[in-house]
């Protein structure tokens, strides 16, 4: 009856959005949902943590029980602060709205992070490199600047884009536009645009169907994660009572990696596409129903912590905190007033400052906030601009040399490009972190020479890579500039590419 309730409340209000293109909420009508936003993807991110990554092309089979209890929350908090990656970006950036106001410029952004304490991985690292080695935003997430261009990065920390625009997906978009290309560019930004998306459709409605299919409409339809996520829709509306048979579908025509050259031909994945399909798919296959929600995207498996927490706050906008079942919110008082580790903000705080922001993004965009009512002049999603990484090229070797201490190494190719992995390391674990420097040669002649911190917080995920070569025989060179035995350079593998015929 309840679920019939809240269907009808969102019939009404769309049609009501339709006819007048407004929408009217209670302070605290419009408190609870963005609650609910933040609430949601913290209780989800914790509850699928112990399985991010460890079901890689597989999924969790349904009769495996999967861990939650009054007090996990905390536990996690306080002892697992790497586990909340996801909210401490979003954080970073709630923050710098909150500090310099709307209009911060993008260095902003990209200096608060860049510059955080707290530990980065894929995009959002090589970003990170990019900005402390002067490469600006939104160089600093091109593809052929960031190998990790098209990675879940900036989908899994858009959210406060979409809870701080109720109802007005272009807003998002353009809060994507400026913050998303920091770390993303192609289908990994279009994963943020299409989250921030689907958060400010959850202010207007509870039809989980329509949120995922108008949500899509700022995806430009030649873009390939606009086809992925049409194909999940579709394979929902022809699979309704079988999750499995979807994820199958998904594995076998959208599973193959191009870009993060750590997924490239391996089972892990972390591009944005197949990631924002689990979480499409748990919203679909969920209905409005948290726990179905949070268990599809989870038992989804590769990113199966941050994929049910975007799931999770937008399902838990849709029906607000209050609504949110007890048996998710047990223990959540207790964690409200800890601070996100190396931030300053907790859930009780982004609550509060969110609802702030929002006020000022509805005022901004035309509406009108009084004491008892909040007027929101609702938007039709409209495409934001096509990109695309790694366009007419694609992996055709991954080889491995592993070398432990490199000094002077040779590989060769045919191709057009190429990304090599490894690390500078310290070998003598007293020794103080610095850089290495390592001269890479294409053809024999200069490249460029590679700074490589051996600091992870400001390491460069790859070694180098190009994507530009003439399509022939090429012969790289990389000769470590190191003098000094308590520090090394490490090989792993290196990627070819070719063109696509």
């Amino acid at each position: 009856m309840k679920k019939a309730r809240l269907l009808t409340f969102s019939i009404f209000i769309a049609l009501h959005c339709i006819a007048q293109k407004s929408i009217v909420f209670t302070p605290e009508q419009l408190k609870d949902k963005i609650k609910g936003g933040w609430a949601g993807q913290t209780i989800a991110v914790t509850f699928g943590g112990p399985y991010e990554f460890q079901y890689k092309g597989s999924f969790i089979q349904d009769g495996q029980p999967l861990t939650w209890y009054n007090g996990y929350l905390k536990k996690e908090m306080l002892e697992n602060p790497g586990l909340y990656d996801d909210l401490y970006m979003d954080l970073t950036f709630v923050d710098v709205f909150e500090r310099l106001g709307l209009q911060a410029p993008v260095d902003s952004f990209a200096y608060a992070f860049a510059h955080a304490d707290y530990m980065l991985w894929h995009a959002n690292q090589s970003a990170r490199y990019n900005i402390l080695n002067g490469i600006k935003a939104p160089l600093s997430g091109y593809w052929k600047n960031n190998p990790h261009a098209d990675d879940i990065d900036y989908q899994i920390e858009s959210d406060f884009a979409g809870l701080m625009s109720p109802g007005m997906p272009n807003t998002a978009s353009a809060i994507s536009n400026k913050i998303g290309h920091i770390m993303n560019y192609g289908d990994g930004w279009y994963g943020g645009v299409y989250v921030g998306a689907m958060y400010t459709l959850a202010f207007t409605s509870s039809d989980i169907h329509f949120i995922v299919t108008e949500a899509l409409k700022t995806i430009p339809s030649q873009s390939t994660f606009y086809k992925c996520m049409s194909d999940v829709i579709k394979w929902h509306d022809q699979y309704p009572s079988d999750w499995h048979q979807t994820w199958f579908e998904i594995q076998k025509k959208w599973s193959s990696e191009i870009g993060c050259p750590e997924g490239v031909f391996d089972a892990f994945n972390i591009d944005a596409k197949i990631n924002a399909a689990y979480v499409i798919m748990g919203l679909l296959y969920g209905n409005g129903d948290y726990t179905k929600t949070l268990d599809v995207a989870t038992r989804a498996g590769q990113d199966a912590d941050c994929n049910p927490s975007t799931a999770g706050g937008i399902l838990g906008t849709v029906l607000g905190y209050s609504h949110i079942p007890a048996y998710w919110k047990q223990g959540l008082t207790e964690a409200e007033d800890i601070n996100f580790k190396y931030t300053n903000m907790s859930l009780n705080k982004v609550y509060t400052i969110g609802y702030k922001h929002a006020l000022a993004v509805i005022q901004q965009n035309g509406g009108k906030v009084s004491d008892k009512n909040i007027i929101i002049q609702v938007q039709q999603p409209a495409a934001v601009a096509f990109e695309q990484s790694f366009k007419g090229i694609y992996p055709v070797l991954k080889e491995n040399f592993y070398t432990a201490n490199a000094k002077d190494i040779s590989f060769s190719f045919t191709g057009v490009g190429f990304a090599l992995n490894g690390a500078a390391k310290k070998i003598n674990a007293t020794a103080k972190d610095t850089s290495l420097y390592v001269a890479i040669y294409i053809d024999d002649k200069l490249f460029e020479t590679a700074k490589l911190p051996t600091d992870f917080t400001t390491r460069r995920n790859e070694i180098t890579w190009s994507y530009d070569l003439t399509n022939s025989k090429h012969t790289i060179r990389i000769k470590s500039l190191n003098n000094n035995s308590d520090y090394a350079l490490s090989l792993y593998n290196f990627i070819a590419y070719n063109k696509q015929d």
